[in-house]
């Protein structure tokens, strides 16, 4: 059984596609056998919601008279990048505002930061723009003070140069004292366990092998629609060997890109990550269209079949030595409590399960009721050793090999 994208797409437009959210078809799977369920079945959406801090959004303010060559930019207080052009500029989730105490009162609170400013823009609020400029004879002023609103500036661009993990670590903290992380606060002597990926629901894992999800995948994104713009930054896709179990290591990222005037404030949410800093969260669904049994054989693995890494947080991450102390299925995870050395410990999700099933089936209603047609990708993010093997493959096909 093969399909090809454009056979899918014709059946979207004819409002004839089977479209079911990743644990659909887990449920249909079960129910008819995998053969069936992929036979039967066009598009399988997924979904994350998760802080995700290699995010921002680049914005083109408009000329003022007389015209500003911006050096510095300010939005309501966060540094924004403006060495970029006259009146264009980046601002990062995880910037924070100059007079910010930072972990100097430890743990900081981090009460705003790029990410927040990012959620007001798409909400509407109006923002505090300050800038300064050294003047040239082109751009004679030197310093401007308004506010700015999404709707009245130029352009407004979501960039994320690394989103979206194929994995990720399950953290933990063997020390003696309370360590505050990326992964939220971690009791001493493992009293306590996060995790932050939406399991069998999230694209990557749906995906494995990045035959379907590649550059020009259209996805949603923030609330609206986006795209896989390249790899992410520190992408090395791999599969382990554990105990005979196919496991997707962590390395898998994807950046994205996206119309900010499209999106939502529900689906772009700033974040104050105690001890550690601001961030954003970010709401990402792709669709993996069902090629053939294989595509559906990933599309329907479960909770039970995924596994994630235990790390210790207290000492081994912050000194690179972030060696797995065990695996552990996301089944185990999202029940509330893991064993790790014979011992119970709690876990917590810092990714939001209802919203990933919100932003699947949100993703699956746009492509039957809309139109929401799939894009093949034009260029592959496989990890080298599984390109080869699938040119190798494609052009055998080819070739009626």
């Amino acid at each position: 059984m093969e399909k090809t994208y454009e056979e899918i797409n014709e059946k979207i437009k004819s409002g004839k596609a089977v479209v079911v959210t990743a644990e659909e078809l887990i449920g249909l799977s079960e129910e008819k056998g995998l053969s069936r369920a992929a036979a039967e079945v066009d598009v399988v959406t997924t979904g994350t919601f998760a802080p995700m801090c290699s995010s921002g959004a680049f914005l083109s303010f408009g000329h003022t008279s007389p015209r500003i060559r911006m050096q510095k930019v300010w939005l309501n207080g966060v540094s924004a990048y403006a060495g970029i052009a006259a009146v264009d500029a980046y601002i990062g989730a995880t910037e924070v505002p100059d007079d910010d105490p930072l972990n100097k009162n430890y743990p900081g609170g981090f009460p705003y930061g790029g990410g927040h400013v990012i959620q007001d823009l798409v909400a509407g609020r109006p923002i505090k723009l300050k800038a300064l400029s050294y003047g040239t004879d082109c751009y004679p002023r030197k310093d401007i003070e308004t506010e700015i609103s999404l709707d009245e500036i130029n352009e407004a661009i979501l960039f994320n140069p690394r989103n979206a993990y194929q994995n990720y670590n399950c953290a933990v903290n063997l020390s003696d004292r309370t360590v505050y992380t990326y992964m939220g606060m971690l009791r001493p002597h493992m009293e306590n366990a996060n995790f932050s990926t939406s399991g069998q629901l999230s694209p990557l894992f749906k995906d494995p092998h990045l035959k379907a999800i590649g550059v020009g995948t259209k996805i949603f994104l923030g609330g609206g629609v986006g795209y896989v713009a390249w790899n992410g930054t520190q992408h090395s896709p791999s599969m382990l060997n554990i105990d005979g179990k196919e496991v997707c290591g962590s390395g898998g990222t994807l950046a994205l890109i996206g119309d900010l005037k499209q999106m939502s404030p529900k689906w772009l949410a700033g974040l104050s990550i105690l001890g550690y800093g601001a961030s954003l969260a970010v709401g990402v669904g792709v669709p993996i269209p069902i090629l053939n049994e294989e595509s559906a054989y990933y599309a329907a693995l479960k909770d039970e079949d995924l596994y994630a890494p235990v790390v210790n947080y207290g000492t081994d991450y912050p000194a690179r030595e972030g060696k797995a102390l065990c695996y552990v299925s996301y089944a185990d995870l999202k029940s509330g409590k893991i064993s790790v050395d014979d011992r119970e410990v709690r876990t917590a999700p810092l990714s939001s399960i209802p919203k990933a099933r919100e932003i699947a089936a949100t993703l699956k209603a746009w492509i039957l009721e809309s139109g929401f047609l799939l894009t093949k990708p034009v260029k592959s993010l496989a990890s080298p050793e599984d390109q080869i093997k699938l040119n190798f493959l494609n052009e055998n096909k080819e070739k009626g090999v």
